[in-house]
């Protein structure tokens, strides 16, 4: 499965939103846009649906700029994949609107089960993740590496050090 370019950059809209979530402060668009790198006009088309999709709220005026519409901890990213992408399918049989019987190899296919299962793992991820988790996630990361950590505990024995070098953890 390719995630979109659509759910990949409205995933770090959200996520930018949900940083600025804890200090109760509005992001414009450019802002979040400069912020990820992302092309500004095509961020407004993916913050206006989920906007209207009511994870993000927008308030007008020179003051004015989104935020999310709830908690980082209660917003998925499988809500904001299903905004900007519709259902997780891998193939037509495993989607919500299939109709029992509507495929001729139905009775005889061995491929169905292992495309349910795939689509079972893959909700399983996206709504079991918070954008709050996200922000844990980035937070350890950047922890981990400006810890330092004495070089001997992560060399190999092909590799000399000197005592006392640190590397990053």
């Amino acid at each position: 499965m390719k995630v979109s370019s659509r759910v990949h950059y409205g995933l770090r809209a959200m996520t930018e939103l949900a940083r600025s979530y804890r200090d109760d402060r509005l992001l414009s668009i450019a802002e979040i846009a400069r912020s990820e790198s992302l092309p500004l006009a095509y961020l407004e088309q993916l913050v206006g649906e989920l906007r209207r999709a009511g994870l993000v709220e927008g308030t007008r005026g020179v003051r004015g700029g989104y935020r999310l519409s709830r908690a980082p901890r209660a917003i998925t990213v499988g809500e904001v994949y299903r905004v900007l992408e519709g259902e997780v399918a891998p193939v037509e049989c495993t989607a919500e609107d299939y109709l029992p019987g509507s495929c001729a190899r139905e009775p005889v296919c061995l491929s169905r089960g292992i495309w349910a299962r795939v689509q079972a793992a893959i909700l399983g991820v996206l709504d079991s993740t918070t954008l709050d988790d996200l922000l844990i996630s980035e937070a350890l990361q950047h922890h981990a590496l400006h810890q330092l950590i004495p070089v001997e505990s992560v060399t190999t024995a092909t590799t000399t050090t000197s005592k006392g070098e640190f590397a990053h953890a």
